[in-house]
């Protein structure tokens, strides 16, 4: 039960686009959340049952709520953010990033210098990025040198001090690195032109650079100066490389930011583009751990709002693989067909491929939270009451009725568990019967687990389909563990998942690893089931033949299979190939037995 002053705040909240605030008794903010309607969002938290045990968790903590109006739902993102990052409250997902990333700065002085900094000043300066990667920070300044000469000293080239001559030119200028505007040898206007051409170029803007390179080029090339036309060329080349490698889509898709999201049990994975004039420039991917099972809107929605303003991106339109709510200041697309879909689609590719790494870097660095990941992703995707930690597999082996066998495979947390394996003799069934095989098998197996005190798995997964998975539920019912043990069966062909008194069957995503893990057990289990058949097989073969001959012992058979490999090359072996083998008088028994059968 709330208290009454708790009750009060709730019923007095206005209906209003807002961001609230939840206090615990020690005043500390432990939740910030925005509503476009305060009143309904917030009274939602108290007036039904959360399934998930953190949110429950939180609602029981509340000792007080405070709120702030605010006049859209733009800014209700906006302020939700800020307060998120200034208070760090413990039920919000905080996305951190301790890391200064680069900028080129175009600094606002006579000649203005070009150069890579981390600081941001308010200096009235250029400022391009921040960059997430330094090496293609460091390719885009080494191209803008490539093509426009300009100075790198940082001398103050006012009017006054170059027409005073103040300054000397430098190894820079006699290298043709730099054009000498200290010494009044290069124009200010000329200089500003390459200037304006760069910041094109930062923005994604190739096309007026190749334009007046080309133009520069055939100039050259109509007075005959050739070898300043090559000069220019290399610099055609080199820009239009750059381009290559940076554009993606229709250069038409101009000044947008493009977003997209993966997620698991755990985290959210998101990953940003900024397009310009067709060429991404800007790439960043963060990972975000859930903290009250946010949906991917609830976290994308967030991430966006927090990237854009590290970022420092004005875009006014967004591409995002499903529709969101940013407020009427932003316009959000969600592309269907062509160059936009596929812009997205690469998006998602690249937080895939973030998430695939550091999956991998946790596996080795964090093995538990690694597994603990992995469990709760099977439980979600397999709809378990439980985290299958012990898992045991089943699959049966005969061929044309022969030597009928089952085996049992056991994982545990995730894992092999070899020393647990077991195999079955079938000794009720007569004849192919994987139905009667599995009824058997199930009986035997949790029998002796009930009997030992052992403990049972949370879910145990039949090869096979639903005649299969009816056959082990009629041992379950028996032994009383319908309720206690989890079943499903896998079906071969589609890779259906049957569950108990269900004919739909469920589809797992083929490139999860919840049914990766599945169809590692079902192998596993079809592995050691064939093994276990086929030794019985060869035992039988080798009992058969040649262990039946009058006088031949053990010794003998193990000599003769290790020399000729098997019974068939024994049988056709001559006397005198056996007689190096095993002695005259046992030979002579082995080559009478197969010659007398022969004839």
């Amino acid at each position: 039960m709330q208290n009454a002053d708790l009750d009060l705040q709730i019923k007095t909240l206005p209906d209003t686009p807002g961001v609230y605030q939840f206090f615990d008794k020690t005043q500390q903010v432990i939740y910030v959340g925005k509503a476009k309607n305060l009143k309904k969002r917030v009274s939602s938290y108290f007036s039904k049952t959360h399934e998930n045990g953190k949110t429950r968790v939180l609602v029981k903590k509340i000792a007080s709520i405070e709120h702030i109006v605010v006049l859209s739902e733009t800014d209700a993102l906006l302020l939700e953010n800020n307060l998120i990052k200034k208070y760090k409250p413990r039920y919000n997902v905080l996305l951190k990033d301790d890391k200064t990333y680069p900028w080129i700065c175009i600094k606002k002085e006579p000649f203005p210098r070009v150069f890579i900094t981390r600081k941001v000043l308010k200096d009235g300066s250029d400022y391009y990025g921040p960059y997430t990667s330094v090496r293609t920070l460091r390719a885009l300044i080494s191209l803008i040198r490539d093509l426009y000469t300009l100075r790198t000293c940082a001398y103050d080239l006012s009017s006054k001090n170059i027409h005073g001559g103040k300054y000397k030119v430098c190894l820079e200028y006699h290298i043709k690195n730099c054009k000498g505007p200290c010494e009044g040898l290069q124009k200010e206007a000329d200089y500003l032109e390459d200037i304006k051409a760069i910041q094109n170029i930062l923005k994604g803007n190739f096309r007026s650079s190749l334009t007046h390179f080309n133009s520069l080029m055939m100039s050259y090339a109509d007075k005959m100066e050739f070898e300043e036309a090559q000069k220019i060329k290399e610099k055609i080349d080199l820009l239009a490389n750059y381009q290559a490698k940076s554009t993606v889509v229709n250069p038409s898709i101009n000044n947008v930011d493009v977003f997209s999201i993966v997620s698991d049990e755990t985290m959210g994975y998101v990953n940003f583009f900024k397009v310009n004039n067709g060429a991404i420039v800007q790439s960043h991917t963060i990972e975000i751990k859930k903290k009250l099972e946010e949906t991917d809107k609830e976290l994308l929605t967030l991430a966006i709002i927090e990237l854009r303003q590290r970022f420092n991106s004005k875009s006014t339109e967004i591409y995002t693989p499903f529709e969101l709510n940013l407020g009427s200041d932003i316009k959000i697309t969600v592309p269907k067909t062509g160059d936009k879909k596929r812009i997205v689609e690469l998006s998602q590719r690249n937080a895939r491929y973030f998430r695939q790494e550091r999956l991998k870097q946790i596996k080795i660095v964090d093995p538990d939270r690694h597994v603990n990941r992995i469990m709760a992703q099977m439980k979600k995707d397999l709809r378990l009451p439980e985290e299958p930690r012990h898992i045991e597999c089943f699959d049966n082996s005969n061929i044309q009725g022969t030597n009928p066998v089952a085996s049992c495979v056991v994982f545990k947390n995730g894992k092999p568990s070899k020393k647990d394996y077991r195999k079955f003799h079938i000794k009720t069934v007569i004849g192919p019967d994987d139905f009667g095989s599995m009824e058997e098998v199930i009986f035997r197996r949790y029998k002796r687990l009930l009997s030992e005190g052992e403990s049972l798995p949370q879910l145990i997964v039949i090869d096979g389909g639903k005649g299969q998975l009816s056959s082990a539920l009629k041992s379950l019912d028996v032994l009383g563990l319908r309720k206690k043990i989890s079943i499903i069966g896998i079906a071969k062909r589609l890779e259906e998942i049957y569950y108990p008194g269900d004919s739909i069957p469920l589809y797992l995503d083929k490139k999860s690893e919840t049914l990766k893990i599945i169809q590692q057990l079902r192998n596993e289990a079809h592995r050691f089931a064939i093994t276990f058949h086929r030794n019985l097989r060869s035992k039988g073969a080798l009992e058969t033949e040649l262990s039946s001959i009058p006088g031949i012992g053990k010794q003998s058979v193990l000599d003769l299979l290790k020399k000729f490999k098997s019974v068939k090359r024994v049988r056709a072996a001559s006397l005198a190939d056996l007689e190096e083998i095993i002695g005259k008088s046992r030979a002579t028994k082995v080559y009478s037995y197969y010659h007398t059968k022969r004839t």
